[in-house]
């Protein structure tokens, strides 16, 4: 994987500028997942590029099975120990929980322990837990198993969210919605994400989003990296964050229904104090909030894919 994008910029972005703030640990590395489906070795050693890299303000959390705790912990002891103590980076670490929810986050625990005494190397932490559910009831029950510190997010069938993000609000936890994958079923309709968006939105949940996300705007994009692969419509991460966006601010589902699937560059138009879609405009404060309390992140398998995609759109 190619890493020139980590060359110096002539024009950085401003961090505390719209883009900036829209953007800011806006992307969850999961190269251990498909497409990618790198092995453990290979994405810590990717993460820790990202991490020291000029666009490491954009990196959010490196996703990995709690059942695989031990096997990272290994792969980062392998990395080179930093020249100075500028290099220290401290890792944030979100963990599937898998069969056995109480086991892993008991392990978890464990790991949070030993890891917090790592330095002076890199300290990696898991911060955030996440699990698919097959019912409300299950939310609930897990709720109590997971330790509060541990920020909760839940995939669940978008055919019942209503019912769902209920349970979710009710426990003080978070939503994850899938949007896509390596067939073109895997991705959502428009209807079914801007549900659940407006749900969330409602209820004051915050979600993040995993999956099928690799490129800003929507469009037809190979499902995997495969040369045969088949090819569909993408829905785009800009496209999916401004439709929250927006719909947090009031916008009608309709309206942020074409947000959703806006396929034009020059529809978005982004300047210091805010962002703009046609005639509806967020601030940079309205964006920086919701960011803040809502619309957290999106799990990738690539993370120079779409930073190299903002650049071509001149968005850094």
């Amino acid at each position: 994987m190619s890493l020139q994008i980590f060359q110096t910029s002539q024009n950085p972005v401003d961090a505390v500028s719209a883009t900036g703030v829209l953007m800011r640990n806006l992307i969850d590395y999961a190269g251990l997942f498909p497409p990618a489906s790198l092995g453990m070795a290979p994405s810590v050693a990717n993460y820790d590029v990202y991490s020291r890299s000029e666009w490491s303000w954009i990196l959010g959390r490196f996703i990995v099975p709690a059942t695989r705790l031990d096997e990272f912990e290994a792969a980062i002891a392998e990395l080179p120990t930093p020249i100075t103590g500028t290099d220290f980076v401290n890792w944030r670490l979100s963990a599937l929980l898998g069969s056995d929810p109480a086991a892993d986050t008991a392990r978890i625990h464990e790991f949070n322990a030993r890891m917090t005494n790592f330095a002076p190397r890199r300290m990696a932490v898991v911060e955030s837990v996440e699990v698919k559910v097959a019912s409300p009831a299950e939310i609930i029950r897990l709720s109590e198993i997971i330790p509060a510190e541990l920020a909760a997010y839940f995939e669940f069938p978008l055919s019942s969210c209503t019912e769902f993000i209920a349970s979710v609000a009710k426990c003080g936890r978070k939503a994850k919605i899938r949007m896509g994958g390596e067939t073109a079923d895997n991705f959502p309709a428009p209807e079914g994400v801007i549900k659940f968006l407006r749900r969330c939105a409602a209820s004051n949940v915050p979600f993040k989003a995993t999956a099928g996300l690799h490129h800003p705007l929507r469009s037809v994009h190979r499902f995997t990296y495969e040369p045969d692969s088949a090819a569909g419509t993408m829905h785009g991460f800009l496209n999916v964050f401004m439709a929250a966006l927006f719909l947090r601010a009031g916008m009608k589902a309709e309206l942020a229904a074409e947000v959703l699937e806006e396929e034009s560059a020059q529809a978005f138009q982004f300047e210091f104090g805010g962002v703009s879609w046609r005639e509806h405009q967020l601030s940079r404060h309205q964006i920086a909030d919701a960011r803040r309390d809502f619309a957290v992140s999106f799990g990738s398998c690539s993370f120079t894919e779409p930073v190299n995609d903002l650049r071509t759109m001149h968005l850094l």
